[in-house]
């Protein structure tokens, strides 16, 4: 099983701002804006009714209208729109980076870690805000075990056609990752699923300003896509910060990681 760390969200190249780790610590991962999406920030709800939008705006998160449009993907998080009874999550890939995702070989039941660029938030005056005292990080926000994969020589289901990378014209250089019913390891837990925020999930090396310099110990020496040995300086590795998804070699201990990290994050 490949580990793949994916990166998904507003950043400050696409959004702008992070996406905020709610006072409760949940993670709401904002989709970046797309002129072409199906769906707008008002349309993506929040399990204590607000909207996407609302929650933006109060962190001065500034969209051009209401009806900004966004790419909704991963669709990883049940409660943002109703679904259709046979719905699982579902993450989209194109261009370049679906080309990458090839080349590395991503088959069925290879795990995505989605993260992202989050900033802890708190309450003032019955609204939300960004907490300037502490700085944004790379957190995993959440999880996706490959089912199955949908290209040019598989067959969309109709409930899928409202993803963003549904098209009528496939190419090989486009594909859509459907979810496990259940992991293939652990037959009591989701396919797919988000946390909410603990430390463990934190990429970034404690005390450190620069988001994209992790300390995660387990991935020293191991071979990622993107990356090589002289990205490592002093025990920490400076992630690049072009690159969606960051491949990691079949290891033994790198599966055993990801595996404990679902399972305590949403067994606790």
């Amino acid at each position: 099983m490949k580990i793949i760390l994916s990166r998904k969200g507003f950043d400050s190249e696409f959004g702008g701002y992070p996406s905020p780790i709610l006072p409760d610590d949940k993670m709401i991962s904002l989709p970046i804006p797309d002129p072409k999406g199906n769906f707008c920030y008002k349309d993506l709800k929040i399990e204590f009714n607000k909207n996407y939008y609302e929650l933006m705006r109060e962190l001065g998160i500034k969209q051009d209208t209401l009806n900004s449009p966004c790419h909704l993907d991963p669709d990883i998080y049940h409660f943002v729109k109703e679904r259709t009874k046979n719905w699982k999550p579902l993450f989209g890939q194109v261009g370049a980076a679906q080309g990458h995702l090839i080349n590395q070989n991503i088959k069925e039941n290879d795990l995505f870690l989605f993260f992202g660029t989050f900033q802890k938030t708190f309450f003032e005056n019955n609204r939300i805000k960004f907490d300037p005292e502490n700085e944004p990080k790379h957190v995993i926000f959440g999880y996706l075990q490959i089912g199955k994969i949908i290209n040019s020589k598989g067959k969309v289901e109709e409930w899928m056609e409202y993803h963003p990378h549904y098209t009528k014209d496939w190419s090989k250089n486009n594909a859509i990752y459907v979810a496990r019913d259940k992991l293939s390891w652990n037959q009591n837990l989701p396919g797919a699923g988000v946390f909410k925020y603990k430390e463990n999930l934190v990429l970034t090396a404690k005390g450190q300003n620069l988001k994209s310099l992790w300390g995660i110990p387990i991935l020293k020496g191991k071979k990622i896509s993107y990356h090589t040995k002289n990205s490592w300086k002093a025990g920490l590795l400076k992630s690049v910060s072009k690159g969606q998804e960051f491949v990691i070699e079949d290891n033994k201990d790198v599966e055993e990681w990801a595996r404990n990290l679902i399972e305590a994050n949403l067994m606790s």
